[in-house]
């Protein structure tokens, strides 16, 4: 089980593309925590995945209840919370706190905090409130950072998006 052994890189190739580890806890229906080394339109990146268990939406596992039309998303690195944007996949969800064009990234202030840091939870906001009542987090889940390879296994990654991007050459139209 990931989730007791923590972060595992991808396997059988010199430089990971990507980390996986299963939450340590949760209340939604979140499978595997990803972190994933993505070509972005000028620069590679890393996004942070949440790969769901089944069908359907981002949920809480407790009784069906109607979801907000735009869910929002806070990560919080040991204790200290900061705001992230939540972007719905085919099968998978990003979140992530800054974009290269249209593709959504990990600021490296972030990467730098999940590198070093012990305890991630990610805290949402997906379930509709009564009328009149505040928004509140209503769902979280927590990966424990230095598990595994933990801090490693960032790294690993990182490197990945530091790499050089592959550039095509361009042949010259005739004149």
């Amino acid at each position: 089980m990931a989730g007791a052994a923590g972060w595992g890189l991808e396997a059988n190739v010199s430089e990971p593309s990507y980390a996986v580890v299963e939450p340590t806890s949760t209340d939604l229906n979140v499978d595997a925590v990803v972190l994933s080394c993505e070509q972005g339109p000028s620069r590679r990146g890393l996004q942070l995945r949440l790969y769901l268990t089944g069908d359907g939406p981002l949920a809480p596992k407790a009784a069906a209840a109607a979801l907000k039309d735009e869910p929002r998303v806070e990560l919080v690195v040991d204790g200290v919370s900061q705001p992230a944007d939540l972007l719905f996949a085919d099968d998978f969800v990003v979140v992530a706190d800054t974009a290269d064009g249209t593709m959504p990234l990990l600021s490296d202030a972030l990467l730098d905090k999940l590198q070093a840091g012990r305890r991630l939870e990610l805290r949402f906001d997906l379930v509709q409130q009564p009328s009149g009542q505040a928004p509140s987090f209503d769902a979280s889940t927590v990966v424990d950072l230095q598990a595994g390879s933990g801090g490693r296994a960032v790294a690993a990654v990182r490197h990945c998006a530091d790499q050089p991007t592959q550039h095509l050459a361009e042949t010259p139209r005739g004149r």
